[in-house]
């Protein structure tokens, strides 16, 4: 697997090279251009973990950033008008991942998000406790975390 995402970014620095434009969307271009021939060429190979793995992990970015730009919106929103609309609560989040390293960043893209902030990982790593500032419904809250961030870290990590 990290040889072919090194392989893809040595096609993308050649592809930079012959085009002679050294800009980010020309690497951009170059790297899902590799991308694309590399999955063709290697349709029959039986080593496609990276091939699905990219993308699960570039769908994880963009849902952090989805998840960032909304919460900064509402915590924006809640701090400008003068009534608040908080709710904070201390929430046991049951954990499905197992790892230390799912666990670790499971609880970083949680604390990174404003409004919620990891608390603690149970002794058994089972429970998650999470501080959120807008909790109106504790289960639609685990829900949210478990089929948000958890589900596509197990994605990336089987």
């Amino acid at each position: 697997m990290q040889k072919h995402f090194l392989l893809n970014l040595l096609f993308s620095m050649i592809w930079v090279a012959v085009t002679g434009q050294a800009t980010f969307i020309n690497f951009i271009f170059g790297f899902i251009l590799s991308y694309l021939i590399m999955w063709v060429v290697s349709a029959r190979n039986t080593d496609q973990r990276y091939f699905k793995l990219l993308p699960r992990t570039i769908g994880l970015v963009f849902y952090f950033l989805f998840e960032l730009i909304k919460a900064n919106l509402q915590v924006a929103f809640d701090v400008s008008t003068p009534h608040y609309f908080m709710h904070p609560a201390i929430v046991a989040v049951p954990l499905t991942i197992k790892s230390d390293l799912g666990i670790t960043l499971l609880a970083n893209l949680i604390t990174l998000t404003p409004g919620t902030l990891s608390l603690d990982v149970s002794d058994d790593k089972s429970t998650l406790y999470v501080h959120a500032m807008y909790v109106f419904d504790k289960e639609e809250f685990i829900a949210h975390i478990k089929n948000g961030f958890e589900k596509r870290l197990l994605e990336i990590m089987k």
